[in-house]
Order: structure tokens, then sequence, then C-alpha cells
């Protein structure tokens, strides 16, 4: 939680105070620019002054040097070089260049001398020197000559020599010696009145006003600022409950969804807290956006905007300048949104990125050219662009949350509705009857699931794969066998516990399958609920007519579960009225009206639906919605009138 007040004033130089006058209610220093103190630390730049650390060892050894030359040949020569040399490394010499600075300061012994830089020679002007003070004591020898000959001009060498880190350390005292203030403001001093252009120098006093106000407020600390934020983030969470609920109240019953949610909330709004508190310059590169992806995943757009919108307010309510943040990531979100819906796949996922960093450069610049932000040009567009890439980086998370949270994605969804999906054409292959069965049952789960609210997509994904069991031993079912066959049908030859145990096997079969082929849990639900924990009536009936044991009925049952979702209710009503509506012959509404309530209420005499968390309302819209269905793809034709004789037609 950000520990300081937002400040409440939003101002441009330039521009209009549309606010009441403002009158300084605590006494505060007023804060040089940047700008300023640059200008400053350039000041104080160009008048350091450089260190120089003597070494006399250079000048004794070469004057040593210069003493043991054999020069008699030309008499007086030696103590005129001698005393050359002595007067030039006195002064001190530098092996290139001059510095800038008139002065310099010459480190002798444990004494830093002061000394004008113009008495300092370089190299070449010392030698020079050496050459010119012997020449002007002995003028009668070619002294210059001599000086080749001789090697004397290499007794001239840098005794000077430049120490940077000395230099450095003092300047940077000298630099924290710069006043980070212009000035003081009093309490009760009015600073800018109402209506009245905000000038560069009023700008500069509101600056700093804003920086000491922040600063008491922090240090204040107290429990008042602390139960403030706390209602705050309270208020928040209120927004959050009552978005969920005017959206989709249903995820309020799927503790998955809803904890899945709440994590993609938290995560968003404590990172926010966390980056306004201890990083707002790194702000921009947080992938806001991701979090429209991840509720994408697994909601629809009805429940995406409105907690996505919640989820940036501590944003909005506690950064600088959160209303224009908060209007740009709104922006980039929907852009993302609907980029994400094409191109969430492979390769694609950066030109999504690319496209959303587009988007989020032009918002910015649009902001800052707009004088809504202030922050640095290059600097964001760099983290904006990071942030993109992070959101690819972030898609793989997705997988994740399937696994943590036991969802399914809108985008594995997809996949899995594909007819080229391997199990699903291998349905269609091996048993064509129960993929025309599973077809009818996606179409009819669908439109009930659409009518209350619940989710289609997966609803539909369990309807393909609810019976892929069945392809182990198609010819089992009766939807599978050739009408025209002569041939003996699957159960003549079995006893009814026999075809009981084979036609239940088909989902501990689909389960097995599923597993091979990586479905994830929540469609592979639906597997194990479709028939829920009913038993095949027709060979148990058969089996206790022929004089079998009742006791035995266990041995008739499915070993799956009872539907826990509306999804896996809907999924287990329709699965039952579309087997059961092909022995259907009057379909008369009122004969499809009483077919669909005679099945759905074995299905609660069975207690079938009583883990389910569907209510007395959405069963009833559920019922309507399949009556209308069945009504309609069962509709009687018309028939056709036959043609009359050509002769009397022509008559």
């Amino acid at each position: 939680m950000p520990g300081t007040a937002k400040w409440a004033y939003e101002y441009r130089r330039g521009s209009e105070w549309k606010y009441e006058t403002l009158t300084d209610r605590m006494s505060f220093p007023i804060l040089k620019t940047e700008a300023q103190l640059e200008k400053e630390r350039a000041e104080k730049a160009s008048e350091a002054v450089p260190y120089y650390r003597l070494s006399a060892d250079v000048a004794a050894e070469n004057i040593s040097k210069a003493k043991a030359m054999d020069l008699s040949a030309w008499p007086g020569l030696q103590g005129a070089v001698l005393r050359s040399l002595a007067l030039v490394y006195d002064k001190g010499i530098i092996s290139d260049q001059l510095p800038s600075s008139p002065v310099v300061y010459v480190q002798k012994v444990k004494k830093a001398e002061k000394m004008p830089t113009s008495e300092l020679f370089v190299l070449t002007e010392a030698r020079t020197a050496v050459m010119l003070g012997t020449l002007a004591q002995v003028p009668e020898y070619p002294v210059d000559s001599i000086f080749r000959t001789m090697g004397i001009y290499e007794l001239v060498m840098p005794d000077l020599s430049f120490d940077e880190q000395l230099t450095k350390m003092v300047y940077e005292q000298s630099e924290g010696q710069i006043s980070t203030t212009a000035g003081y403001v009093a309490s009760g001093t009015v600073l800018v009145s109402e209506g009245e252009l905000v000038t560069d120098e009023i700008a500069q006093i509101l600056d700093s006003y804003k920086v000491e106000y922040q600063k008491q407020s922090r240090s204040a600390g107290g429990v008042l600022p602390l139960l403030g934020n706390a209602l705050i983030l309270l208020l928040i969470l209120v927004c959050l409950y009552f978005a969920i609920y005017y959206s989709n109240p249903t995820v309020f019953a799927d503790s998955n969804r809803y904890a899945f949610l709440l994590t993609v909330f938290s995560l968003m709004a404590v990172s926010q807290l966390l980056l306004i508190r201890f990083a707002p310059a790194w702000i921009f590169l947080f992938p806001f956006t991701v979090g429209a992806i991840f509720l994408a995943s697994f909601f629809k757009t009805r429940l995406i905007y409105p907690v996505y919108i919640v989820s940036l307010f501590p944003l909005l309510i506690f950064a600088e300048g959160g209303a224009a943040l908060f209007l740009l990531f709104v922006a980039a979100a929907t852009v993302t949104l609907n980029v994400f819906r094409r191109f969430s796949k492979g390769v694609k996922q950066f030109l999504a990125a690319l496209i959303n960093f587009v988007v989020l450069a032009t918002g910015f610049l649009a902001l800052k050219i707009g004088g809504l932000v202030n922050y640095d040009t290059y600097r964001t567009l760099v983290m904006l662009f990071g942030a993109s890439l992070l959101e690819v980086l972030c898609y793989p998370l997705v997988y994740l949350m399937e696994r943590v949270f036991n969802l399914v994605s809108s985008s594995r969804l997809q996949e899995l509705e594909d007819m080229s999906n391997v199990l699903l054409k291998n349905l269609e292959q091996k048993a064509p009857g129960t993929f025309q069965h599973s077809l009818q049952v996606m179409n009819l789960s669908s439109a009930a699931a659409r009518a209350i609210g619940a989710d289609e997509d997966l609803v539909k994904a369990g309807a393909l794969y609810h019976d892929i069991g069945k392809t182990l031993n198609p010819l089992c079912y009766v939807e599978n066998e050739s009408l025209s066959s002569e041939e003996a049908r699957y159960h003549d030859a079995l006893t009814p516990l026999q075809s009981a145990q084979d036609i239940i096997r088909h989902v501990t079969d689909g389960m097995e399958l599923a597993r091979q082929h990586g479905l994830p849990a929540p469609v592979s639900d639906f597997i194990l609920t479709h028939h829920g924990t009913n038993c095949v009536t027709y060979f148990f009936n058969k089996f206790v007519n022929a004089g079998g044991d009742e006791n035995l009925r266990s041995e008739f049952c499915y070993p799956g579960r009872k539907p826990q979702t509306k999804e896996q209710a809907i999924l287990m009503i329709c699965d039952s009225l579309e087997a059961a509506s092909r022995t259907l012959k009057n379909h008369s509404p009122e004969a499809v009206s009483a077919f669909v309530e005679k099945i759905v209420q074995q299905k609660i005499d069975d207690a079938q639906l009583e883990e389910a968390d569907l209510t007395l309302k959405e069963l009833a819209t559920v019922k309507s919605v399949l009556k209308s269905y069945i009504s309609q793809i069962n509709h009687e034709r018309i028939k056709y009138p036959e043609r009359k004789n050509k002769d009397n037609f022509r008559k």
C-alpha cells in the first residue's frame, strides 16, 4: 500500500490554475529544478582544480645522470645543463597537455601546493626551456647539436602525474555542497490563485510544495492514513464483488474459477501497489495487459472488462497521473483482447506483442503531447517495448493456471473442438453413429448452456468427447450397428450382465483414452459424469426377469460420479434426451414436452442432479429450451402433392 498521500492537483506549465486559490499550510523550501542543479554542477565541474602528484625521484635520477656525463670537451656546459634542469624540474613537467583550469594542486610529500597552470611545462616545452636556458649561459657552444648527440634531451622527463582519484573525490565533495533549494516559502503564503497562469516559477513552487506535502504525510504515519488506505482497498474489493455479480454471478458457485479470478486480481493489485510505493519510475515495464489476457483465457467478455477495470483502480487512485495511466492501459487491453483471439499461437504472439506496443506507444505519446504525463519519452518507450515482450513470455502461464486451478482455457477448447483432432477422427471413422449422436448432444447442450449463462464452449467440448470410449468397441452400441446387416446382433450371444458390463466399460475406456491423449480434466470429467451412477436399466430388467438376483444391481451401474457443475448436469440430460428421442413416435409439442419432463424427472428421482449447482429456475429454463429445440428438429414435413396425369393437366 502506498505510504504517501496522493497529490490532489493536476497542472501544467503555461496552463490556467483550475482549482481554488491554494494557500500554503506549512513552511517549505523551494527545490531547484533538475535543470538548475545540472547547470550548477557544470559550473562546479568547470571550476574544479585538478590534482597532480610530484615524483621527486624523476628529477633526482635525471640530474644525477647529467652529473655523470662526460662534457669536459665543453668547459662550463655541464654546470649550465644542471642549473637549467634544476630550474625546469622545480616548476614541474606534464607529459602532454596543460589543464584548462588556471591553477592546479601539486602534491609534494604530504602537502598540496596551489600553483598557476602557466608556470608548468609540457614535455616538449620543458626540453626547449632546458636548451634555451643552457644556451643563454654558454652561447659559444652549439647547444642543440650537443644535446642531440649526448642524449641530454632524454634527461627531461615528466615528473607530474594526474591524480584522477583524488581530483574526483574532491570534486564530489564540492558537488555535495551545492544547495538543492532556491528559497523558502513561509506558512500562510498564497501559492497560486484561481484562474492564474501557472508560470515556470509558480510550477517550481508547486512542485516543491507537493514534495513537502507527501513527505509530511508519510512521516505523520499513525492510524488514520492506514485506516484510510484500508478503506480504499475495501471499496475496491466491493467494486470487484459487484463487477462479478452483475456480469456473471455463476462464478461465485465455481470455486476453481472464483479462486483463479481472485488470484489474477490480487496479482494485478499488489503489483501496482508495490510499483507505486517502491519503483514508480518502472511502472511502464509491468505488462498490465497480461491480466486481460489471463481473464480472456477462461471467461467471456462480459466479465473480463469489469474485472480488469476494477483491477486497475489502485493505479487510478494512488499513482501520479493515475487517470492518464488508467486510460492508457484500458485502451491497450481493449486492443489486446481483440488481437489475442486472432494471434494467440506460435510466432503470431510476437505480432500481437508488436501491435500492443504500437498502441501503448501511441497512447503514451498522445498523453505526453497533451501534457498529461511527464515521464521521459525515450525511457518510457523502451519500457513499454519490454512490457510488450514480457506479455509474450507470460502466455505459457495460461497453461500453468489450467493445471493449478483445474480449468481449461478458451484457446484450448477451440483446439479440442477442431474436428481434425485424433480422438474425434477416430470416433467418426470407427463409431459413426456415436459421432452423430455426440454432434446432436453438442447442439442440444450448447443451446441449453447459452440460455442459462453456463460455459457454452466447455459443454460443447464435453459433448464431443463424452463417448470416445465407444471407439474401442463400437458394435456394442446400437447406434453403430448396420441396419441392413443380417448377421447376429452384438448382444445376442451375451448374458444381460455381460452386455451391461461391456456397455458400462465405455466410461473407463474413455477416461483411459483421455489420459493417453492429455485431455484437460474439466473436459474428461464429462466422460465420468454423463451417466453419473445410473444403471443400465434395460439389461438389469432383463436379468431380473430371467430370474437374476436384484441385489446384484450395482453390477449394472456406471462407475462414474454424479454431475458437479451446471455444464455436466446439462450434458447428462441432453445425452439421455438425444438417445431416447430416437424412440419418440409422436413429435407434437405436447408429446415432446411430456417426453422432456419425463427424462429430467427420472434424473431427479435417481438423485443424479443433487450435487450439481443447477437451480430450479435454471433447470426450468433448460427444459424449455430443450423442448423447443427437439420440437424444431423433429417437426413434421409437409406432404408434397403428386402431379396429376399429364393429359388431364393439358385439359
